[in-house]
């Protein structure tokens, strides 16, 4: 009277490289050696992000608040920023302008993605505005995340390397 289904998923000990269509950058999903943040209201949300994180080798720190996300700002070095918007209180538009508000050496340009459920361009212009290089609608593939994280660092990257000359 029943039937018995087995299905069999391989694991992947490594996360396997994003090559996306010709033209464009390659992405590498191997965090190995950053810290990134993680800012949502959302404590299920926090934890999926942090496994997905965690596993491609990733330093990944939760919290449910801009307040605990300025404090560890404050406290340790951070690679990257993911952050909600829409929290009580301090919501993620004020985190973001607070934090670009500070000097560099204390985390004032750190590379930022707004995820987020409030999908509209007007949202999103809102996000790029308040210092967001990236805004990302959730729920979100991990593959876009992945390629996100990618763009942002790499745009980061070009960015702290150029030298201004002046006369």
């Amino acid at each position: 009277m029943g039937a018995t289904f087995t299905v069999r998923l391989p694991l992947m000990s490594d996360r396997p490289q994003i090559v996306p269509e010709t033209g464009q950058p390659n992405y590498v999903a191997s965090l190995s050696g950053l810290h990134i943040l993680v800012v949502d209201d959302d404590v299920d949300t926090g934890e999926f992000l942090t496994y997905i994180l965690a596993q491609s080798s990733a330093e990944v720190t939760a919290v449910t608040s801009a307040g605990e996300a300025l404090e560890t700002i404050a406290k340790t070095q951070v690679d990257l920023l993911l952050s909600d918007i829409g929290m009580p209180g301090i919501d993620g538009y004020i985190l973001m302008r607070l934090i670009r508000a500070m000097p560099l050496e204390k985390g004032g340009k750190i590379p930022a993605i707004a995820l987020t459920a409030y999908a509209g361009e007007i949202n999103q212009k809102q996000a790029l505005a308040a210092g967001f290089q990236k805004h990302l609608v959730k729920p979100v593939e991990t593959e876009i995340l992945f390629q996100a994280i990618s763009e942002v660092l790499a745009t980061a990257r070009s960015e702290s390397s150029c030298v201004s000359i002046h006369n």
